[in-house]
């Protein structure tokens, strides 16, 4: 007995030495491929490493010890920068404002990876007008930002620390009339989209460069990224837009419902970025025309046909995206967002790939965020997020971007495949190689089966339905409708509004909304004529949503004049009947994914083990563990 005893813990000390060599050859191996710069080279054994499937990055073991995701190996080259230059931009005619007759000049700040000789590299950049802004001792003007030569928050930091390492330039670039850029600042207009196109052609230009070039950015950061491919230079490779507008009319209007917000966004970008006690003020024409564009829309749709003038469609980006851009776009969006509203992104994404634009998508419950940055997407409300915390935050971004960025700007790597990452409101992941997906079923539900109340929704009167609940549990996954027969009153007025909200009947749980203008009620963006005591059906459509309703539970849309953050409709007072009966359908847009089924894939859980710091070497055998 006493032998065998001895002999086991012979064995236990054995296999101990043994795991302890094997780890340090392991480690030591390791050090000497990731300290070599190895990474920059696409035949790389350890290549593996970055390109772990997406359902198998929940086993790999990443740094969750910073506020934004990491990449799983340091990069080996030291930066330099940054170093200032000015693109001068030959503008049309048309942009030429006497406002500031100069030299039209965009901004640009360099940081440089210290590379071999010889060695060309791409560039990563961001633009946007939040550089160097305010008025220094103007009241209400708040301090000056930093100036585009301090690596900014949102990309500007994260991509120096990231990714230059690795090989790629970051260039931060003032749009015109913000920080050093000349000429007038022309909000999300042709003038403005001509110096980003400038500039992005200019980098792709230089001696340095490998000719590609690549935008990132959030909210308008992630706009102007439309705005350069709306006529790109051949070297603008791929854009990633991050809630970034497809156009200013699209950000503030909805089915013709307009924000409260609209009516000052002009005004308020000029405030914000202008500085009062500067020398070169510009005013320009544009600073005219745009704060009155917005009451012209809301109060005069449908009058007398000026309700879209040239000045949004200057600021409508996407179907010039659509008809002249080659590259790709990598959309990140919240479900939540209540900046930049998801329906930016969906229906894009299906219109990008039926253009032949390589598109992916990912899209989670948080708000106006990035994917990484779960102290933000901790402060979600319930039925606004909160239920999928902490499982939507996507530590592996970094490695998503890192694999795309080689792809598309080093010319490394697989080509990632065109789907869109998908969050339900309860945490769960999915992926679906469209979205919404291709295999949706619709159930239409006519409103005689629902039990109603109300029939009039004006300022002072509301109505709702009540959908009786499912034996099963079910998926709504895409952009509900809703088919609502409505009657004007008897006193004329132009319009009237309905702001649907649909709920989880059993908890209350907010789900998602709708809203139209009843002279919208076509859809889209051009207005008709109501005329007094009239039937009229309005095709509403709900913000995209993924949605799961558990077994038993029935829907409740509340319908109201107005919600959230949306103005009264100019016939708030007067108001519409809405008809609650067969005449009125709700659409659900269902899928079954049964638990086993592979679209459904589990994010890094950084919030079990936030000490991890290694990637282990990933391989098939590994992922199978």
């Amino acid at each position: 007995m006493a032998e065998a005893e001895e002999r086991r813990e012979i064995l236990r000390l054995n296999l101990a030495l043994g795991a302890t060599i094997g780890v340090v050859i392991l480690f030591i191996v390791l050090a000497s491929v990731w300290g070599s710069g190895a990474v920059q080279n696409a035949d790389d054994e350890n290549y593996s490493c970055w390109e772990v499937p997406l359902h198998d990055r929940h086993k790999m073991d990443l740094d969750f010890t910073k506020s934004r995701s990491q990449l799983p190996v340091n990069g080996t080259y030291n930066w330099t920068g940054p170093t200032e230059y000015f693109v001068e931009v030959d503008l049309p005619s048309s942009e030429q404002d006497a406002g500031y007759p100069g030299p039209a000049l965009m901004h640009v700040a360099l940081w440089m990876p210290e590379v071999e000789e010889g060695l060309k590299i791409p560039v990563i950049a961001t633009v946007h007008p939040y550089y160097d802004f305010g008025g220094e001792g103007a009241p209400g003007a708040g301090d000056d930002s930093n100036p585009n030569t301090v690596p900014d928050a949102g990309v500007g930091a994260w991509v120096l620390e990231q990714f230059v390492p690795h090989g790629f330039a970051l260039a931060q670039i003032s749009t015109f009339g913000t920080g050093k850029s000349t000429h007038c600042q022309d909000v999300k207009g042709l003038g403005e989209q001509t110096g980003i196109q400038a500039a992005v052609h200019w980098l792709g230009e230089q001696e340095w460069s490998n000719g590609n070039v690549g935008l990132m950015g959030k909210s308008y950061a992630g706009t102007t990224n439309w705005e350069a491919a709306q006529n790109p230079s051949e070297h603008l490779k791929t854009i990633v837009p991050i809630s970034g507008s497809i156009g200013v009319q699209q950000m503030f209007y909805r089915n013709g419902s307009s924000e409260a917000r609209a009516m000052l966004y002009d005004v308020l970008y000029e405030g914000a970025t202008a500085d009062p006690t500067e020398d070169d003020m510009r005013m320009c024409s544009d600073d005219i025309i745009g704060p009155i564009s917005p009451f012209t829309t809301w109060l005069g749709a449908g009058v007398g046909g000026d309700q879209w003038n040239d000045y949004w469609d200057e600021r409508y980006h996407l179907q010039d995206v659509l008809d002249n851009y080659e590259g790709s776009v990598y959309l990140v969006w919240g479900f939540q967002d209540w900046n930049v509203d998801p329906y930016h992104a969906f229906p894009t994404f299906g219109l990008l790939n039926d253009a032949g634009i390589h598109t992916r998508a990912i899209i989670g419950q948080w708000a106006h965020n990035y994917p990484d940055q779960p102290d933000r997407h901790n402060g979600l409300s319930s039925g606004y997020g909160a239920e999928a915390y902490p499982n939507m935050s996507r530590m592996d971004w970094a490695i998503e971007l890192y694999n795309w960025f080689n792809y598309y700007l080093k010319d490394m790597g697989e080509e990632p495949t065109a789907i869109a990452q998908v969050q339900t409101n309860d945490g769960r992941w999915h992926a679906e190689e469209t979205w919404p997906p291709d295999d949706k079923e619709w159930l239409k539900i006519t409103l005689d089966a629902a039990e109603a109340t109300g029939g009039w929704v004006s300022s002072s009167a509301s109505a709702s339905f009540t959908i009786p609940g499912f034996e099963e549990e079910v998926h709504i996954s895409g952009l509900p409708t809703l088919h609502l027969s409505v009657n004007s009153p008897l006193i004329p007025c132009n319009g009237g509004q309905v702001f649907a909200t649909m709920f989880d009947d059993e908890t209350g749980l907010r789900l998602g909304h709708a809203t139209m203008d009843l002279r919208y009620r076509d859809g889209g963006y051009e207005a008709n004529a109501v005329a007094p005591g009239q039937t009229y059906l309005m095709l509403m459509e709900f913000n995209p949503l993924d949605v799961i309703l558990p077994a038993g539970h029935a829907i409740r849309v509340d319908l109201t004049e107005s919600g959230e953050d949306y103005l009264p409709s100019p016939c708030a007072a007067t108001g519409i009947g809405v008809a609650l009966d067969e005449s009125s359908e709700l659409g659900l847009p269902l899928i079954d994914r049964p638990v086993d089924d592979d679209h459904w894939f589990l994010a890094p859980p950084w919030w079990e083990d936030p000490n991890n710091v290694a990637c282990l070497l990933y391989t098939s055998d590994a992922a199978d563990e």
